[in-house]
């Protein structure tokens, strides 16, 4: 018996192992098959080694976190052709005082969408994005990468711990910035680092008539032309087409065309409002953000398939491969042995405590990535915060959750929104960039110890301060 369970501890071990390689270094020589295909083998090692049974792996797939990354993908496609990118690209630009205020404001806007969006579909639509802003510029793309990936957003509820969480968000988001800057100032200043230097500059008109490509999907504009409102007007100037000498009925009925498309934005705009309130009210994510998707698609009326194209399904993928093998890594009980070693010594009554419980959740987050994470431990950390005391196990997630989140900018693996930004930029179309482990790991250490510290302080304190009242 006990050699059949280190047996299924190091089969289990090596399916996992290899999923991380894969994961963090998806081109190895030995085995260049990607992440989506890693993810995938790692899930099919656990069940062919036995680790998990076939119907566990089923079950371990978490449909509804798929779901919010559907749907939100869904409707970020509809937000992009309603020309969302046109105005951002107008808000970057308004104004700017430069390189480092550039990057700032980068910042800003990631955080704020992924706030309302998800961080991995904020990213997945925002990485080409950023790299057109960034060569329009003319400026080193790291640095923007690196904003939009390390910038934070909760893996909890939305509004019970909105107050909570909010504080330390803000503080973090400053001082991320500011590390970003001060890391990167002389590149940042002008000194280019020599990869870049051959780089093509975007034209301005290009970042604001941005339209996401993803990999292996077909363009959105081959699906523009069956007639549907948002192909009908000139989305750049928003003045009606039409041929010289056109008479004046075709004027009045280009006209009222784009009236039809300022209407057509509003509706789009309203949706995505009305999912953003669904969500804060503390309606199911998963369904909220299907059924504004569902919406949406209903309002373009014409056949959805391009804008389907256009959702990430490798993402999609990735994320089950992920699940079954993070699943099969902790029927292991590698986890859990880690956790029940290191339990007696992180209670969060006292700042030793919370500083080897932030440490243990900074370490599994880049072993097996923050969501899964929070799914091992969330439970075991709660019971452990409510056996002191009932009033700590609020503070026990913020504290797992603030750490966790911040804990995705250390490494590549920290989070699936690392990834996701890497493998855009590795793939985005002439303006391939590659944000590999070790540049990221450069501005990922500091910065997330940093900011660990300083969420964890206020969170304690302000919680102290709360109960205390």
């Amino acid at each position: 018996m006990a050699m059949a369970i280190l047996v299924k501890v190091i089969l289990g071990s090596i399916g996992f192992a290899i999923f991380w390689i894969l994961a963090v270094f998806p081109a190895v020589p030995f085995l260049p098959i990607g992440r989506t295909a890693g993810s995938l083998l790692g899930a099919m090692l656990m069940v062919l080694f036995q680790v998990i049974s076939a119907d566990e792996a089923y079950d371990s797939i978490d449909l509804s976190i798929l779901g919010l990354l559907f749907g939100t993908m869904v409707v970020s496609v509809y937000l992009e052709k309603a020309d969302a990118f046109k105005y951002l690209g107008r808000l970057l630009s308004w104004n700017c005082l430069g390189a480092k205020d550039l990057l700032c404001r980068i910042c800003v806007i990631s955080a704020i969408s992924s706030a309302l969006f998800t961080k991995d579909t904020s990213c997945m639509f925002l990485t080409e994005f950023v790299l057109k802003v960034a060569r329009q510029h003319n400026l080193p793309p790291l640095p923007f990468l690196l904003a939009l990936a390390s910038t934070f957003q909760s893996n909890i509820s939305f509004l019970d711990f909105f107050m909570g969480m909010l504080p330390a968000a803000l503080v973090g988001v400053l001082v991320n910035s500011i590390i970003l800057v001060c890391m990167y100032w002389s590149l940042l200043s002008g000194c280019k680092e020599e990869e870049d230097t051959a780089a093509e500059v975007v034209a301005e008109d290009e970042v604001r008539s941005h339209r996401f490509s993803p990999d292996t999907m077909s363009h959105l504009s081959n699906g523009n032309t069956n007639g549907s409102l948002s192909a009908t007007v000139d989305s750049e100037s928003e003045r009606p087409i039409f041929q010289n000498g056109a008479s004046e009925s075709i004027r009045s009925s280009n006209a009222s065309l784009r009236w039809r498309m300022i209407f057509w934005k509003f509706c789009v705009y309203l949706i995505t409002l009305g999912m953003l309130i669904s969500l804060l009210m503390g309606k199911n994510m998963s369904w909220t953000a299907i059924a504004a998707a569902l919406a949406l698609i209903v309002l373009d009326f014409k056949d959805a398939q391009p804008c389907l194209e256009m959702v990430s399904y490798s993402l999609l993928i990735f994320f089950c491969g992920m699940f079954i093998t993070v699943e099969g890594f902790d029927r292991t009980g590698i986890p859990s042995s880690l956790w029940n070693l290191m339990e007696p010594y992180a209670g969060i009554n006292h700042v030793s405590g919370i500083t080897v419980l932030a440490l243990v959740i900074l370490l599994l987050s880049n072993l097996v990535s923050n969501l899964p994470t929070v799914l091992l431990l969330g439970a075991r950390v709660a019971a452990a915060a409510a056996a002191i005391s009932l009033s700590y196990e609020h503070k026990a997630w913020l504290m797992l959750s603030w750490v966790s989140t911040v804990a995705g900018n250390l490494s590549l693996l920290g989070s699936a929104a690392n990834l996701i930004v890497c493998e855009q930029a590795r793939r985005a179309p002439h303006l391939t960039y590659n944000l590999s482990f070790w540049k990221h790991l450069k501005f990922g250490v500091p910065s997330t110890l940093i900011v660990t510290a300083i969420g964890l302080t206020l969170i304690h304190t302000l919680r102290k301060v709360t109960v205390t009242r």
